[in-house]
């Protein structure tokens, strides 16, 4: 299929411009600027740029991942997808080992079958006091045997586990985690500058939700922000909905570390669907003009958020198009090592959005097909 568009957001490019891509099965095949040398197949109005991809979700359109039942998956991942979301990793959250090691061995099966880019392992090796939306009785150490047990249940499809690194084995889990090419993150930790940076030293390369569900930045106790944010191998999640972190603080960090910060969700299952109760594991979620919290309390308790919504989050608070479209797309497939999606380029995954002038997902494409 030779598709041309009125712009299109190209790997570096500063901006939209007129071009077309060719596809054929399920890869993009050739690219170029200005007209093709032969009549195209179809035109898209508006701007094409690459399927979105999320990291770090926990469900949607009323569906959560924390399932055993991978049609219960599927309808999150189909909610996420008609908004121009072609990637996802499936987020799960603290659970009993017996618990986690059903819901990894299900959301394998869909890793598998090309259905899922992965699996996140938020928790249960956090820290109690920034434990968020994560049930404090089964909270626990990191043994490196149990992580590996873990691992192993997930049969290659675990890609992400976060970790507070201040408890007891996280380092040597960390260094297990980076021998099996899983990315640990740093996440709901009480850790502190050098704890956060010895973390670092072992391997880890992320940041879950950056700022959020971890000691805060101060000028004498700098903590685990300062180390996860001065290192250049350190990928930044931020979670972009107006409510877990202000708009002009994620667009100075955007601004200083352009390449780094990665916008994710976090989204739990009342994502594209209404306000409402729910559960997020094992806990009671309320979710009241679009903010999820812990029942009863001010706990927030996962996002609403979707991907898109970041973008235009991201755009209406000075950041550049390009470089908001670069942090849903191209820079969290670099994060999680997807070679495969995330920019507009010959080899890659023909995943296509197309958006409209208000950045609203008109058509998406998935695999070479229309979805």
């Amino acid at each position: 299929m030779l598709i041309t568009a009125d712009g299109i957001l190209f790997p570096d490019a500063e901006a939209p411009a007129g071009g077309w891509v060719e596809t054929a099965g399920e890869r993009i095949v050739a690219t170029g600027s200005g007209a093709p040398a032969r009549p195209a197949d179809e035109h898209v109005s508006g701007i094409l740029i690459p399927g979105y991809v999320d990291v770090h979700s926990h469900g949607g359109g009323g569906a959560s991942f924390v399932t055993e039942d991978p049609d219960v998956a599927r309808q999150a991942l189909a909610a996420h997808r008609r908004l121009g979301v072609t990637t996802m990793v499936a987020s799960l959250v603290t659970g009993t080992m017996a618990d986690l090691k059903r819901q990894v061995g299900c959301l394998a099966g869909l890793v598998e079958s090309g259905e899922l880019a992965g699996i996140h392992l938020e928790g249960p090796w956090l820290a109690l006091k920034y434990k968020g939306a994560h049930p404090p009785a089964l909270l626990a150490d990191p043994d490196p045997d149990a992580v590996a047990e873990l691992l192993d249940a997930g049969r290659g499809a675990v890609r992400m586990v976060t970790i507070a690194p201040e408890r007891a084995g996280a380092l040597d889990s960390i260094r297990l985690m980076v021998s099996r090419g899983v990315v640990a993150a740093i996440g709901h930790t009480d850790a502190d500058y050098d704890t956060a940076r010895a973390a670092i030293d072992a391997g880890a390369t992320g940041a879950t939700h950056l700022f959020n569900a971890m000691a805060p930045l101060r000028h004498r106790e700098p903590g685990p922000v300062l180390a996860l944010w001065e290192d250049p191998g350190v990928y930044l999640e931020l979670i972009l909905d107006r409510v877990h972190v202000r708009p002009e603080l994620v667009a100075f960090v955007a601004s200083t570390e352009p390449d780094r910060v990665v916008f994710v969700t976090d989204a739990m299952a009342a994502a594209g669907s209404s306000d409402g109760d729910y559960v997020l594991g094992e806990l009671p979620v309320e979710v009241r003009g679009g903010v999820a919290r812990i029942a009863g309390t001010d706990t927030i308790a996962g996002s609403t958020l979707t991907l898109d919504r970041a973008v235009r989050n991201a755009v209406a608070s000075g950041i550049g198009f390009a470089r908001a479209v670069h942090a849903a797309t191209a820079l969290p497939a670099d994060y999680l090592s997807l070679p495969d999606v995330g920019r507009i380029a010959v080899g890659k995954r023909a995943d296509l959005v197309a958006l409209d002038q208000e950045l609203f997902a008109t058509r998406v494409m998935q695999g070479g097909a229309w979805v």
